[in-house]
């Protein structure tokens, strides 16, 4: 998420949650459109997903936005404005809350790496002892914009051993391990919020770089943690990704924005500017900043229209004071220099690559020595208004950038939004280069009081497929599959109607990904929600059974791993089906195949291996054609499956 507006959401009643109303699978209407609103009891439709449970948030942390996650082992990690909840989901049908650590500071992105924790802190109010009364000066020494590191060898009891401080805070990070590394992880970390004063933390400038070549903006930080002594971790390397790139062509307001806007400030809403574009304020903040006005008049009761006036007078200042905000273009605007810092970097450190959602472009990155990254490429669109997020495929060979247009507190899959904005854009990787395939959003079309744009995801590992769940706030989450990249299909999902029915209020899902058979969803203001995959024409539950055999000890959000497929049963079963799918072979051969594999699982030993053996070699006998890759796919996964017999 890129901008902290509406971060506090009210109290919420904790008693009243769990399950609400599932509704309808899909059929020739959308089950997703018309949905009644609701916090904790909104309807929801699903279709292809099993949900097993939905888990309010620890009571300090309801109402304030649940953010990003992380895993390790049997737990989940999940970041709040207000610090970390640990959920133990050995019994992901009942997830056990073990750790509440109250620790504010936006937008506590979280990641792991063996017994280490790591959150990010960019919020002007976080204190470096986590206390909860915030910062209320510009220059304080109490203030923590950075990396918070954590001690979590016992993970139910979390302890805080170190900081790095960055100027520009950390919105989010990346944890890289590099494989020819074992003493240190390297965070990449870039802060989308103003620089510092040097009073604050000195070395601290803004400026570009031809103006100032120690600027603290157009460029990231890279911070290296020694694993035995994370006390000593420390900037290394602050590398300008972005030299020489321009800002890049943009689009402007969509029809359903210039609409929206204009019968908001008919009904008299409040707007500021950002970074020159008009925006609504959402009502409860509005309402919130009201209440503070008349208590710090000494009055009571509702406001008056002179508390009225004067907010409306010092919406902005306030806006840009809390937030960071600026009411003006970036540097430069269209004629300046590119970006300025990126949002999220998904390492994949297994093919030393890694994807740059960096403001107005896409970034292919060299991360092979991981303290000095460097840009193979770069891409920008117009239909693009804020490169977010990135995900590789397994075999690294396309990488999916989100839009999140809006800055993910608006609506933007109203009917009548461009489905080219808001969306994922789809590249394949040549040479170096990055050549556009496609786009993919969200089908339904969501209500203006939802806030829906792409947001984080993962890869889900279905073998010999591209498949990915990822989260749209408000509009849920998608399940899609893009092994072809120029046809992208929706295969799965789930959503609910909004939080209210008449006027907007922040919610949905922020992160979701899939991790040791389950798809774990951190929602904005409703807690955790968790689900499995189910069959359906689109996914076998061959492929589902494969999927789960792949096990990690820990994932990170921008940290992607290789899947690697163990031999089975399961995974020979489940090519077999795609062969099926894609009409790779006779129904003669595919039930033959099916018959003796049924054999052969029912054998042991060394009578099992001979079965699966000559099954093989028959198998290669059906490699010719368009398909031959798929048949050899099949046929490697028996031998495997035979050698491990």
């Amino acid at each position: 998420m890129r901008r902290p507006f509406a971060r506090t959401l009210g109290l919420l009643p904790l008693a009243a949650l769990l399950l609400g109303p599932l509704a309808h699978a899909q059929g020739t209407a959308d089950a997703r459109v018309g949905l009644d609103a609701g916090l904790f009891d909104a309807e929801e439709a699903i279709w292809n997903l099993t949900k097993l449970s939905s888990t309010p948030p620890a009571e300090d942390f309801v109402g304030v936005t649940n953010s990003d996650l992380a895993f390790k082992g049997n737990y989940a990690i999940q970041g709040n404005y207000n610090g970390v909840m640990i959920w133990d989901l050995t019994n992901p049908a009942r997830p056990e809350l073990v750790t509440e650590y109250l620790c504010p500071a936006s937008q506590s992105d979280v990641s792991v790496y063996g017994d280490l924790m790591f959150v990010s802190g960019e919020g002007f109010g976080g204190r470096l002892d986590c206390g909860t009364e915030g910062v209320e000066t510009q220059v304080s020494a109490d203030r923590l914009r950075g990396i918070r590191i954590f001690d979590i060898s016992d993970i139910r009891d979390p302890q805080y051993v170190a900081n790095v401080q960055t100027c520009r805070g950390s919105h989010t990070h990346s944890v890289l391990k590099d494989p020819d590394d074992d003493e240190n992880v390297y965070i990449y970390v870039s802060g989308s919020a103003p620089v510092r004063p040097a009073e604050e933390l000195p070395g601290c400038a803004s400026g570009t770089p031809d103006e100032n070549p120690e600027s603290a903006m157009f460029r990231i930080e890279v911070i290296q943690v020694p694993l035995d002594n994370p006390q000593a971790a420390a900037i290394v390397n602050s590398p300008r990704i972005f030299e020489g790139l321009t800002a890049p062509e943009s689009h402007g307001p969509s029809p359903a924005d210039i609409r929206a806007m204009e019968e908001a400030k008919a009904d008299g809403a409040y707007t500021i500017m950002i970074e020159g574009n008009e925006q609504i304020v959402p009502g409860r903040y509005v309402q919130m900043l009201l209440a503070q006005m008349v208590e710090a008049r000494g009055g009571t009761g509702a406001p008056t229209a002179a508390d009225s006036t004067m907010l409306r007078e010092q919406m902005q200042s306030i806006a840009e004071e809390r937030f960071g905000i600026s009411a003006e273009p970036s540097e430069g605007g269209e004629e300046g220099p590119g970006p300025n810092q990126c949002h999220d970097i998904t390492l994949y450190p297994e093919i030393g690559l890694a994807g740059g959602a960096c403001e107005g472009y896409g970034l292919l990155l060299d991360i092979s020595d991981p303290v000095r990254p460097t840009r193979i490429t770069a891409v920008a669109d117009s239909n693009f208004s804020y490169w977010h997020s990135a995900t590789f495929n397994n075999d690294g060979t396309k990488v999916l950038f989100t839009d999140e247009w809006g800055g993910g507190g608006q609506p933007k899959c109203r009917a009548d939004d461009p489905k080219e904005w808001g969306a994922n854009a789809i590249f394949s990787i040549n040479d170096g280069e990055l050549d556009f395939e496609s786009y993919y959003k969200l089908p339904a079309p969501q209500t203006s009081t939802e806030n829906c744009v792409a947001h984080n995801g993962s890869l889900i590992p279905v073998p010999g497929r591209d498949i990915m769940v990822q989260s749209w706030y408000q509009g849920g989450i998608s399940v899609f599959d893009w092994t072809d990249p120029q046809n992208p299909v929706e295969i799965a999902y789930h959503d609910r109607g909004p939080i209210d029915a008449d006027e907007f209020q922040m919610g949905g899902s922020w992160s979701v990904y899939w991790y040791n058979g389950h798809i774990v969803s951190s929602e904005i203001a409703r807690g955790l929600d968790v689900f499995e995959l189910a069959p359906s024409e689109h996914l076998t539950q061959n492929e589902i059974d494969a999927a789960n055999t792949v096990e990690f000890a820990y994932l990170n959000a921008q940290g992607q791993p290789k899947y690697d497929w163990p031999p089975s049963f399961a995974l020979a079963k489940a090519y077999v089906d795609q062969l099926e799918r894609a009409e790779a072979g006779s129904a003669s051969q595919i039930s033959h195949v099916r018959r003796v594999l049924g054999e052969a699982e029912g054998a042991s030993g060394e009578a099992r291996a001979q079965i699966l053996t000559a099954l093989a070699n028959q198998v290669s006998e059906y490699v010719a054609g368009p398909h031959a890759a798929k048949v050899g796919t099949l046929e490697t996964a028996l031998r495997d499956l035979a050698a491990a017999s």
